[in-house]
């Protein structure tokens, strides 16, 4: 099981996620979806 709890990132001084929340459970498969050059992978 994969757990996250409150995650904030700010990059160069921006904010980019505020209090995330994820739970996720073994034998589950999520996806990150957004345009191309957004960010996803890293």
């Amino acid at each position: 099981m994969l757990s996250i709890k409150n995650l904030h990132v700010d990059v160069d001084g921006k904010e980019i996620i505020r209090g995330l929340d994820l739970e996720v459970k073994a034998g589950e498969v999520h996806a990150i979806m957004g345009p191309n050059g957004s960010g996803k992978s890293t």
